[in-house]
């Protein structure tokens, strides 16, 4: 006979590890960078982190934390009666916040790979400058003649990060009566809300409602394949869309070396694209064969090691218009090559989720400020806010192919 087990409660701190008495460890805890919740510790942050007494009372902060989601009733009982001290809800906060983070860190991430990552300074537009030129072979110079001039051709992309963000309320009387398990879903949902923002966004650069981005991909830009049959997804249409992303040149004529690139697909398209780069052989016709005489190449599969698949599942919720988000696909040179496709940016200090709560708008009759957790004065409500700044713009074209797939 075989005994079920209920989930435990520690199921939704598995990325950071079981905190029990024998486990949790300040390594643990201290995963990540976390950002305070009150401004009253938050000033104190860089000495605080190497104080030995914050991190003893940290780390017991967690271990009761611990025993409390995995039912304790005498530690909720403590939990609840802690939570009255303005230091323990501190505490309390950079547990919750170094949860949010991990989870964050642990989400799959996907726009980096065909994505430059930025940093900007504030909430001003900022510019990226490209310069092309003074690349292409030198031209012999004759005795006593001068050297030829190069001339150089600049470029601009500019583009400004903002706010992003959610509030989250719970009563007063849900985290009493569901013994403060209603803790435990909240980094998890927050983590994943931030993390699946950014790639959201890096997918609405690229792609649009109709298929991809009639601006950046195009025929005048020449990294567009035509619509038709031939477009579909399949190794054919992936060579002459290879063929036609290392065929860019810069403004020299000089060719662009492409060492590497990333295939983004729909879901729908990940059995194809897997099929097509795992393949172990590939059998094509050589000098004007048929296909299905005996004029045939039989080659490995040279695709499988330059080209790095991503399935972005945002691409059929961007692409909303007939079928083209199911069929629609798109290669990118890596974007390590200094010609990116995409930047994305983040304000600087400011690159991961910051986690804030609304402090009580009320104090006790007795004397002594409320605990956040009591709520505020009018509903007994207790919010947190989430906060993410980003911003982004595409680039260079020359980087990048797309194919209707229709």
């Amino acid at each position: 006979m075989t005994t079920m087990t209920a989930p435990s409660p520690m199921d939704a701190l598995g990325d950071l590890g079981t905190w029990d008495a024998s486990e949790a460890s300040e390594a643990k805890i201290y995963a990540g960078e976390g950002v305070n919740l009150s401004s009253r510790w938050r000033s104190h942050r860089a000495r605080r982190a190497t104080d030995p007494r914050y991190r003893k009372d940290l780390l017991e902060a967690a271990h009761l934390y611990e025993r409390v989601l995995r039912g304790d009733r005498y530690a909720g009982l403590t939990f609840q009666e802690a939570m009255s001290t303005s230091d323990f809800s501190a505490l309390f906060g950079d547990i919750l916040d170094r949860q949010i983070l991990a989870r964050y860190q642990s989400m799959p991430v996907q726009w980096p790979a065909f994505a430059k990552r930025g940093r900007v300074r504030d909430f001003r537009q900022v510019k990226r400058f490209t310069l092309d030129g003074a690349e292409s072979t030198l031209a012999p110079v004759r005795q006593l003649t001068e050297y030829p001039a190069a001339s150089l051709t600049d470029g601009v992309y500019a583009y400004q990060v903002g706010k992003y963000g959610r509030r989250v309320a719970l009563s007063w009387e849900d985290l009493i009566n569901d013994d403060l398990d209603a803790f435990a879903s909240i980094p998890d949902r927050l983590g994943n809300a931030a993390r699946r923002t950014e790639e959201r966004f890096a997918t609405a650069l690229y792609a649009s409602s109709t298929g991809p981005n009639s601006t950046f991909f195009s025929s005048g830009n020449k990294n567009l394949l035509a619509s038709g049959g031939s477009s579909a997804l399949s190794i054919t249409s992936l060579q002459a869309a290879y063929t036609l992303l290392a065929s860019q040149v810069d403004a020299d004529g000089a060719p662009i070396y492409i060492e590497s690139a990333v295939l983004v697909v729909p879901p729908a398209l990940k059995v194809t694209a897997n099929n097509i780069l795992n393949a172990t052989e590939i059998r094509a016709a050589s000098g004007g064969g048929s296909g299905t005489g005996n004029d045939q190449l039989t080659v490995a599969n040279w695709m499988r090691n330059d080209l790095q698949l991503v399935v972005n599942p945002w691409l059929p919720i961007v692409t909303t218009s007939g079928t083209m988000g199911s069929t629609a696909w798109y290669l990118f040179a890596n974007p390590a090559v200094g010609r990116p496709a995409m930047e994305i940016g983040f304000l600087v200090g400011h690159e991961v989720p910051e986690l804030w709560m609304r402090a009580p708008n009320a104090v006790r009759v007795g004397g002594g400020a409320a605990a956040p957790e009591d709520g505020d004065f009018d509903t007994d409500s207790v919010e947190w806010k989430l906060r993410l700044v980003l911003g982004g713009t595409l680039m260079d074209p020359k980087s990048a192919v797309a194919s209707p797939g229709q």
